[in-house]
C-alpha cells in the first residue's frame, strides 16, 4: 500500500499540471481577460474621459434609478427570502414541493419573457388588470414599478437557496433550546438561528444584488428605455455603445465590474475578520 501510495503521485506528475493549467486557462479566457478589457477600454482615452463617461445627466440618472431599484427589491427578497426559508426548512404541508419548483422559475424563464408576462399583466392597454389600473390611474409598465416588479421577480431565488439548505442542515435542537431557556421567537432568530445563516445570507443578498443592479432583459422590455425617466445603467449602457460612445459604455460597466468586485472584496474581509470569533466558539464547544 505504501509503494502504491508514493507511486501514484510520481507516475504522472504532468496530468496534475495539465488539468491546473487548463482550469486557469479557463478562468482567464472567460472571467479575468473581459474584466480586464473593460477597465482598460474605459481609461484608454484618460481619467477626463472617463470621469465625462460617467457623469453626463444621462448616466448619473441612469445610476440613481440603479440604486434605488436595488434599495427596494434587494431588501424585499432578503425579509421574505429568508420568511419563505424559514417555513420551507421548518414545516412540512401540502404543495411544499411545488413551491420550491415555484422559486426557481425565475431562473428557468428567460428574462424577456418576463417582461412580457408582467405587460399582459399590468400594462393599461392589453394587460389583464389594465383597466383597473386605467381606472384607478395607476402607471407600472413603462414606469418604475414595473422596473421594481421584474427585478423583484429575477432577484427572488438567489437568498432563499442559500438560506434554505442552511437552516435544513442546523440542528433545530438549538432554537428549542433557547426558547426553553425563556427566550422568545425574535430573540431566539436574532441569538441562535442568525448567527448560523448569516454567511449564507450575506452570499445570497450578494447574489441578490448583482443580479438586481445588472438585469438588462426583463427590465428593457418594461421599462420602455425612456432617456431620463426608466433608462437604467445598463440600459444605458446599451444605449450609448449603440451610438458608438465606447468610451462612455466601458466607463459605465466598469462601475457594474468595480461594485462586483468591491461586493466580493468586503464578503472575503467580513469573513476573515469573523474567523477568530468561530475559532472560539468551536474551542467552546470541544471543551463542553
Amino acid at each position: 500500500m505504501r509503494i502504491s501510495s508514493k507511486a501514484h503521485p510520481q507516475t504522472l506528475p504532468w496530468g496534475r499540471y495539465l488539468l491546473i493549467a487548463l482550469g486557469l486557462s479557463f478562468l482567464v479566457i472567460v472571467v479575468v481577460l473581459p474584466l480586464v478589457t473593460i477597465f482598460y477600454q474605459a481609461f484608454a482615452n484618460g481619467i477626463e474621459a472617463y470621469w465625462t463617461g460617467i457623469t453626463t445627466p444621462e448616466a448619473r440618472h441612469a445610476i440613481f434609478l440603479t440604486v434605488a431599484i436595488a434599495l427596494v427589491a434587494v431588501p424585499m427578497n432578503t425579509g421574505f427570502g429568508i420568511l419563505i426559508a424559514w417555513i420551507l426548512a421548518r414545516y412540512s404541508f401540502p404543495g411544499k414541493i411545488l413551491v420550491l419548483g415555484i422559486i426557481d422559475l425565475p431562473l428557468a424563464i428567460s428574462p424577456t419573457v418576463v417582461g412580457l408576462m408582467f405587460i399582459l399583466l399590468y400594462s393599461q392597454t392589453v394587460g389583464l388588470f389594465g383597466s383597473w389600473l386605467e381606472a384607478a390611474n395607476i402607471k407600472i409598465i413603462f414606469a418604475l414599478p414595473g422596473m421594481i416588479f421584474t427585478t423583484l421577480f429575477v432577484t427572488l431565488p438567489f437568498v432563499i437557496r442559500e438560506v434554505l439548505p442552511t437552516l435544513q442542515s442546523m440542528e433545530i435542537a438549538q432554537e428549542e433550546a433557547a426558547q426553553t431557556l425563556g427566550a422568545n421567537s425574535w430573540q431566539t432568530f436574532w441569538r441562535v438561528t442568525f448567527p448560523s445563516i448569516r454567511w449564507a445570507l450575506l452570499y445570497g443578498v450578494i447574489l441578490c444584488t448583482s443580479r438586481a443592479i445588472g438585469e438588462f432583459g426583463a427590465v428593457s422590455v418594461v421599462s420602455g428605455k425612456l432617456i431620463g425617466e426608466t433608462n437604467t445603467l445598463t440600459l444605458h449602457i446599451e444605449r450609448v455603445y449603440s451610438e458608438y460612445d465606447t468610451i462612455a459604455a466601458f466607463a459605465c460597466a466598469s462601475l457594474l465590474a468595480l461594485l462586483a468586485l468591491l461586493t466580493l472584496i468586503g464578503q472575503e474581509l467580513l469573513r476573515t475578520a469573523d474567523r477568530p470569533r468561530n475559532f472560539a466558539l468551536s474551542q467552546v464547544f470541544k471543551r463542553n
